[in-house]
């Protein structure tokens, strides 16, 4: 092994081993080895790694790394300048030098010191180094969407419950206050039955980059590894305009606005129908595509109208006007709504003054997170409780669903009608399909 690859730090999970050796001969540990003079002890560290430096990947990191009782030991990445400015930046946070670098991602799960992962990777790496990390024994923090596709969901939800791992959606509206509290005013009944559900989204494409202009064909550049970035989709030629960030707007790797929100505010409309284990019964979709040839090419504008259990009517819409963003509930007795910037408006004046409940009404208790950077905070609880975090795979898997099915009913032009328990679409052998995808030569899903 390289010194590289070498773990920098003891964890949790070699604790143990030499904790009789310690007691034995206490002189030759340091107190804050043990946990003394202030310091996390290490078997109550939470030792890291890191796949992805991106977009997502330096916050969910950093959030991760102000906690004293977590420790990021490995980054990986397969741009070599993304690699360095991990490595940089987490070796700055600890003041060493410690931090091992990986162009493998399987290198780094095999490391038996490393207890859990930050995947922020594009979404059609989603499944293969999610599967990858479950079987490993690594819990995880992952980016939504889920996956590409509901058949990649399906074998993510899999392979974690099937090695009993903790995992972590970057869905964290549902560790902010205002979408707890509508969610609970939902779920407890105080705006009566659920009549219809308004979930409103980005539309267009967003410049992450800075590269919407770099269209032309070129070869990769030498610090990307292209041909295992394109990794299980369809090869196409290099263009800087459709590669980091912008990604997304690319439907051989991303799924465009609808997909990169889904995981957003329709995760928060789920939450407060106690959806998170359900999903439509019909679905319908129109949209407007550029060419499908087009550097960006995935829906620009798309209204999605889908029937839940319960005669629930949900509209999914970007670029709408009468579909505000955020997420809406309404009822027979009143509705509310709520959005990122801590916004919440509801028929009830009197609920405003607040951001919760009074626990007499408090019926139905939802999952509520505390402290800095509390959606991080409770994944790295839940590693140590074994207990579901807020965001758990199911309630991802489920409210990325009628996104997917919603771009399938917009590219097929038909109703979709789907069995939410088997999972599978009802009557259209065309349509089901487009649940799963090709992948290239050397790649397989799970």
């Amino acid at each position: 092994m390289k010194h590289s690859e070498q773990p920098t730090k003891l964890s949790r999970r070699h604790f143990l081993a030499i904790t009789g050796l310690a007691a034995a001969a206490p002189n030759f540990f340091p107190s804050s080895a043990l946990g003394r003079d202030g310091k996390t002890a290490p078997s109550n560290r939470i030792v890291m790694g890191v796949v992805g430096w991106g977009m997502q990947g330096p916050g969910d990191t950093k959030a991760c790394m102000a906690h004293s009782d977590c420790q990021v030991v490995a980054a990986c990445d397969i741009d070599k300048n993304h690699l360095k400015k991990a490595v940089e930046t987490i070796n700055k946070q600890y003041n060493n030098q410690d931090c091992a670098a990986y162009s493998d991602y399987k290198q780094m799960m095999a490391r038996t010191d490393i207890d859990a992962v930050i995947l922020a990777v594009p979404d059609n790496w989603h499944a293969l180094i999610s599967i990858e990390a479950a079987r490993n024994k690594k819990d995880i923090y992952g980016e939504k969407p889920l996956a590409r596709t509901i058949a990649e969901q399906q074998a993510i939800v899999k392979a974690v419950q099937d090695n009993n791992r903790i995992w972590q959606t970057g869905s964290w509206q549902r560790s902010e206050k205002n979408f707890h509290y509508g969610a609970e005013i939902v779920r407890n009944g105080l705006i009566g039955k659920i009549q219809r559900v308004e979930v409103g989204l980005p539309s267009g494409h967003a410049d992450f980059a800075g590269t919407k202009d770099k269209t032309a064909i070129t070869a990769p550049p030498a610090e990307l590894d292209y041909e295992k970035w394109i990794g299980p989709s369809k090869m196409e030629p290099y263009i800087e305009g459709r590669v980091h960030k912008n990604w997304r707007w690319n439907y051989n790797i991303g799924g465009g606005q609808l997909l990169d929100w889904i995981g957003h505010h329709c995760d928060i409309a789920h939450w407060g129908l106690d959806f998170d284990n359900n999903g439509p019964l019909e679905i319908e979709g129109q949209g407007e595509f550029p060419p499908a040839d087009a550097m960006w090419n995935t829906c620009t504008k798309y209204r999605i109208n889908a029937k839940y259990p319960g005669d629930i009517e949900m509209v999914i819409a970007g670029g709408h006007s009468d579909i505000k963003g955020g997420t809406k509930w309404i009822g027979d007795k009143g509705w509310v709504w709520v959005n990122r910037g801590n916004a919440f408006e509801s028929s009830n004046p009197d609920w405003s003054d607040s951001r919760s409940l009074p626990e007499n009404l408090r019926k139905v208790k939802l999952h509520r997170t505390e402290g800095g950077n509390p959606h991080q905070r409770n994944f790295i609880d839940c590693i140590k409780s074994r207990k579901p975090t807020i965001a758990p795979v199911e309630a991802a898997h489920h409210s990325a669903i009628p996104g997917h099915l919603g771009l399938i009913a917009m590219m097929t032009g038909r109703k979709i009608k789907w069995d939410a328990q088997k999972e599978v679409i009802i009557g259209d052998s065309e349509a089901s399909k487009l649940l799963s995808r090709d992948y290239r030569k050397y790649y397989r899903l799970p």
